[in-house]
């Protein structure tokens, strides 16, 4: 069986293109958190973590 950890390592190899654009979108604007993607939380695995302010945002589609 996968660990969480190997298969957010092939999620972050192979990003939809919704997630693509936000990950971009992210890194152009330059906040002040740090976002990551494709993150172990748990048992789950969230396409964009910010972990400071506890934010996840799961992109779903186009």
């Amino acid at each position: 069986m996968e660990s969480s950890t190997s298969r957010a390592r092939r999620l972050r190899r192979n990003m939809t293109v919704a997630e693509r654009t936000l990950r971009r979108s992210l890194r152009r604007h330059q906040l002040w958190y740090k976002f990551r993607r494709q993150r172990p939380i748990g048992k789950y695995i969230v396409d964009i973590a910010c972990i400071c302010p506890r934010l996840i945002v799961e992109v779903d589609g186009g």
